[in-house]
């Protein structure tokens, strides 16, 4: 916590006292109505709010009008393209509101560090960015009814926190059709971990396209990574290598396609010759790959829109119409995907 976050903690804690001893109450009873806890009889409840009111107390997720106004976005890691894109929309889409962004990670404080730090500095809430919530976590972000915006979480929140993400699903189906409609009738695919929402969704979209085509799934030549190159690359070389090897392949990321086309490089196999690649972000490397990545894109400056929309709403108690929102994605071609020339099939 900072200097100036314990401070303001400080003058809270002891305002707080002051409006017990003047309601006539235990300072947990008026713990107790700052976070909105239902057990406070009407009468108490309405004398204590009526005594926060009149000395101007703030709730300590609640931003000082005269702050300046800040968001904060943690991330698991700032490695990847992914990552650096989200974070980029954030940013932009903060700064056109007049709104700092303060970017952190979960390597070395938790979810939970990042929720008293919001408090702390008074910021209008947290966007979390691929990350898995805490049992403990969730409960104090519904009850305190703290500002927080999910972005592509690894699991599924409680409908008190919004999430935003892709149609991860459609987007994928459609990459998918778009290599059998170039002939290629054994596709692979460098998949996301089960346990990630988007990752599931994407393979379930794969799935769904072969299954359209009238096509087996054949988990031989399938493989789930996290969302990263050096793991792709390993997968994807058991993927060529397999006695009937795919003459596509869809990756679940760019990192991930990056790994295709290198694992390709090692086997020479050339890109799209012998070998079509698809990729699902478009960040910047998907342009500057070797050859440059079809991909599916998702709308990264609009993901930072939403998601400060959405938190700046409910900074305001304002709750999104939806606990979930979902932007569509869509289809870029380049020069990784061709028709098919040949494969063992």
């Amino acid at each position: 916590m900072t200097g100036r976050g314990k401070e303001r903690q400080e003058a809270q804690y002891g305002l707080l006292t002051n409006i017990a001893e003047e309601a006539g109450v235990s300072l947990s009873t008026v713990s107790k109505v700052v976070h909105r806890r239902r057990d406070v009889g009407a009468a108490t409840r309405s004398r204590v709010e009526e005594l926060l009111a009149r000395h101007g107390y703030l709730r300590p997720w609640e931003p000082s009008p005269a702050a300046p106004r800040q968001l904060i976005a943690v991330f698991r890691d700032l490695s990847g393209p992914y990552t650096l894109e989200v974070a980029r929309g954030i940013v932009d889409a903060a700064g056109e509101l007049g709104i700092d962004v303060v970017v952190g990670t979960t390597n070395r404080r938790s979810i939970s560090g990042w929720l008293e730090e919001s408090v702390a500095l008074g910021a209008a809430g947290l966007v979390i960015v691929i990350s898995m919530l805490a049992g403990d976590d969730q409960r104090r972000i519904v009850e305190q009814r703290l500002p927080v915006v999910l972005i592509d979480p690894l699991s599924a929140p409680t409908e008190d926190i919004p999430s935003i993400g892709v149609t991860n699903w459609s987007g994928a189906r459609e990459a998918v059709h778009h290599l059998l409609g170039l002939g290629h009738t054994r596709v692979g695919m460098v998949a996301g971990r089960s346990h990630s929402l988007a990752g599931a969704a994407r393979l379930h979209g794969y799935r769904a396209a072969l299954e359209e085509a009238g096509l087996g799934y054949d988990p031989a030549i399938v493989r789930s990574t996290d969302f990263d190159y050096a793991e792709s690359l390993a997968a994807s070389l058991q993927i060529l290598r397999d006695p009937a090897p795919p003459t596509a392949v869809f990756a679940a990321s760019d990192a991930q396609a990056l790994g295709v086309l290198e694992a390709a490089r090692q086997q020479e196999l050339r890109v799209p010759d012998d070998l079509a690649v698809m990729s699902f972000d478009d960040t910047l490397v998907a342009a500057m790959a070797c050859p440059p990545l079809s991909a599916v894109r998702q709308p990264f400056e609009q993901l930072g829109r939403e998601a400060t929309r959405v938190l700046l709403d409910l900074s305001e108690g304002r709750p999104p119409a939806s606990p979930r929102i979902e932007l569509a994605t869509e289809l870029v071609l380049r020069t990784s995907s061709g028709v098919r020339r040949g494969g063992n099939e």
